[in-house]
């Protein structure tokens, strides 16, 4: 069957998280006078992202959107730097929505037009809906639809988050292509039915990183960007 939507994870994959996060973090830290090292602040919160995720998929916490799970990892950095009795409660607020004002990686904007020009493009996050939608007015991307874990009230890599995906957007899973950054979400949508495409993205986790550059051969496809997809799609 041909793919009919391109389904997207985004933080990592469309938009670059580490160094939005460590910007914004950076401007509340110099305007508190303390200095340190935002780049690993950045890394820290997201550790405390997954974590809470998988507490949730395990039953061992109940049902939490990822803005909840974000507030919960801030309160302890905030501690951990100093910075908590700096912040009244509107500005810490305003700190965890830091994860809807991500920056989109260079390309995406454009690849996204080309690629919504053939199929339906939708978001499908671990994001909660409000997050992603802020996000996508934030950064200028042109979702036709945001989809999130949200709507299935469990993540990825479960199955039932690309499922659900694919039902909302009436389509059989292998009309529905996970396009990702992360060789774990896409074996998640592959063990669903989805096909598949790894996006490269070397500078993810910095410097130091880890980044998912070889594609496992089961994947539909591998694309250095999303033009270079949209070019191997015909878009």
């Amino acid at each position: 069957m041909q793919t009919q939507a391109l389904a997207f994870d985004v933080f990592g994959t469309v938009v670059d998280w580490r160094r939005s996060i460590a910007r914004q973090v950076r401007e509340v830290g110099e305007r508190l006078g303390i200095d340190a090292d935002w780049d690993q602040f950045a890394d820290r919160w997201r550790e405390g992202y997954h974590a809470g995720m998988e507490r949730v998929n395990a039953g061992r916490d109940h049902w939490k959107i990822v803005d909840e799970i974000h507030r919960e990892r801030l309160d302890r950095l905030l501690d951990d730097y100093g910075m908590a009795s700096g912040l009244d409660e509107i500005e810490k607020q305003a700190l965890n929505r830091s994860w809807h004002r991500l920056d989109p990686w260079p390309d995406c904007v454009e690849g996204l037009t080309r690629l919504k020009s053939r199929f339906v493009v939708a978001a499908l996050s671990n994001g909660n809906v409000a997050l992603l939608t802020n996000m996508a007015k934030y950064g200028g991307l042109a979702w036709d639809c945001v989809l999130s874990a949200e709507l299935a009230r469990c993540y990825k890599p479960d199955p039932r988050v690309y499922q659900t995906a694919a039902q909302l957007l009436c389509l059989p899973c292998d009309q529905v292509t996970m396009v990702a950054a992360h060789s774990f979400d896409l074996r998640g949508a592959q063990a669903a039915g989805l096909k598949t495409a790894l996006v490269i993205r070397p500078h993810e986790f910095g410097p130091d990183g880890q980044p998912d550059l070889q594609p496992d051969p089961e994947f539909d496809w591998c694309a250095r960007d999303l033009p270079d997809l949209a070019d191997q799609l015909g878009c």
